[in-house]
């Protein structure tokens, strides 16, 4: 009977919860269509004022937003909003901020009149919850429900997951453990990060109001899928770029832009990031112009965009076909005896691209000999200007291996020494194989003598390009010479240092005679 008796409490209150969840959500729906400009909140508010003020804050929001993003989990938001100002000081709550925002770096401008300014700015983020409700309820009175059912009234003294302390109207001190607790006013608790303002307004009206702030949590990242022809001379590029919203807010409708560049920030400057887990929608409609700012540049999407909260959205970057590719095989003993397969190409017009190209992940397939695609092989590129050339390492060739082996050695001078080096290359395929063999050469160097012609690419970097025959094996030997600085002798002055502490000796007795005396 005990039982029944609480399930049947159990499912009144519940009933009484949902009850009052509708009129909320009908009194907020009601006055969002009352309200012509419910952003005006003043300092005293109602728990149905709040509701109302947050509802129409989404709705102003639409259209009027940018959004520019950049590599580092960092986004610039700028917002334009209608607002209602009154002649002196105005108290304004700016709530759906992006959890993350630094506050620091909020910027709100008048267009049509710039003496209105902000004279204080409050940023809440310490939200409705049942542990900060009871925190700001402490020394208060409330109305607590047991476990039995029975109703306690009282002022809160301390409160855990265990239960609440309550001091009674009798002076009497009771624990308990609490299945419901009723707050006698809620004004003024949020539900969601707000910036709270006093703005001075040297007129009263409407204006549109530009909002700027930095946030953590938007960050973004170009991928690249090449698809070569089974010749390797020839590749289709498609590129996306991948937008990851964690700001904990929606950008409705937003126009996007992004910064492909390093940013330099202070250490230390990020916001605290709170992640959850999110899901993926792409399209492939949009594109992207751009255009250079500052010593970077900026992709702008040509149409607005919406970016859910917790969710990666996939946008079309470029498209580009019949690239002219080059593949290359490289032997550097620096990375081991490995021979490293390459692919070459060219950003630029005549290629087929000629366009800055933002760093990311570059993947590529090739058709195998039923013309059906296959993984070959990932690299990251940099940030990639107009006419530099790409190079992608896709991994290292099963059938070629590199051995290089030092000969000889001697001294020459003091300064100068001469080395002698073997490469072997063996090639187990049936086809003879072109390699290039890159060697890394300190100081002064010139090579001397060689079995086989070399390029001097840059001043530490000689490199042989080379036929292996096919299962047969390659040979290069050289001999180099290198000129080195002799260590530089460090002279002791001994007459000086002599001279240095006869002179100390004198100080110091000139010094004691003065103390006796």
């Amino acid at each position: 009977m005990k039982t029944n008796k609480k399930l049947y409490s159990t499912a009144l209150e519940s009933a009484a919860l949902i009850l009052v969840l509708i009129l909320v959500s009908s009194t907020a729906s009601a006055a969002t269509e009352q309200s012509a400009s419910p952003t005006i909140i003043e300092t005293k508010i109602t728990t149905s004022d709040m509701t109302q003020a947050l509802t129409a804050d989404t709705e102003e929001m639409s259209g009027n937003t940018e959004v520019t993003v950049y590599n580092e989990d960092l986004a610039l938001v700028k917002e334009k909003r209608e607002i209602d100002l009154k002649n002196g000081t105005n108290s304004l709550e700016y709530a759906n901020v992006a959890s993350q925002i630094d506050p620091t770096s909020v910027l709100v401008e008048d267009p049509t009149n710039n003496k209105t300014a902000v004279l204080e700015q409050q940023y809440d983020y310490d939200l409705a919850s049942s542990s900060n409700l009871l925190d700001k309820y402490l020394e208060k009175e409330i109305t607590v429900t047991d476990r039995e059912g029975k109703t306690h009234t009282g002022k809160l003294l301390s409160h855990d997951e265990k239960g609440v302390v309550l001091e009674r109207n009798d002076g009497s001190v009771v624990a308990l453990d609490a299945s419901k607790v009723e707050f006698s006013n809620a004004s003024g608790l949020l539900t969601k990060p707000t910036l709270v303002w006093q703005i001075y307004s040297p007129t009263a009206g409407k204006r549109d109001l530009l909002i700027s702030y930095l946030t953590g949590g938007l960050s973004w990242s170009a991928n690249y899928i090449v698809k070569t022809s089974a010749d390797s001379t020839k590749a289709d590029i498609r590129s996306w770029v991948s937008i990851d919203n964690k700001a904990g807010t929606t950008f409705d409708n937003a126009k996007l832009k992004l910064v492909a560049g390093d940013i330099h920030r202070v250490s230390g400057s990020a916001p605290i990031r709170y992640y959850k887990s999110a899901s993926t929608d792409s399209t492939s409609t949009e594109a992207f112009s751009e255009t250079p700012i500052s010593e970077y540049h900026l992709y702008t999407l040509e149409k607005p965009v919406t970016l859910p909260n917790n969710q990666a959205k996939q946008i079309s970057f470029l498209s580009a076909d019949s690239v002219p590719v080059q593949k290359e095989l490289i032997f550097d003993s620096w990375k081991g005896d490995k021979v490293q397969v390459v692919l070459n190409m060219e950003n630029s017009e005549a290629k087929g691209l000629g366009k800055p190209l933002p760093k990311g992940i570059l993947k590529v397939y090739q058709p195998d000999s039923e013309g059906q695609l296959q993984f070959i092989g990932e690299d990251q590129i940099d940030h990639t200007p107009i006419g530099e050339k790409i190079k992608v390492t896709l991994g290292n060739v099963f059938d070629i291996i590199g051995k290089r082996a030092q000969t000889g050695f001697e001294q020459i001078s003091n300064n100068v020494q001469r080395t002698s080096y073997k490469i072997e290359l063996n090639n187990s395929k049936s086809e003879a194989q072109n390699v290039t063999v890159v060697e890394h050469l300190n100081g002064d160097w010139e090579i001397i003598k060689s079995s086989d012609t070399y390029e001097k690419t840059d001043a530490f970097t000689a490199e042989f390009r080379v036929s292996v025959p096919a299962n047969g094996t390659k040979t290069i030997s050289y001999t180099v010479e290198n000129k080195v600085r002799p260590p530089v002798e460090i002279v002791k002055n001994t007459a000086t240092e002599n001279s240095t502490i006869e002179n100390t000796t004198a100080d110091n007795s000139i010094t004691g005679n003065a103390t006796k005396q």
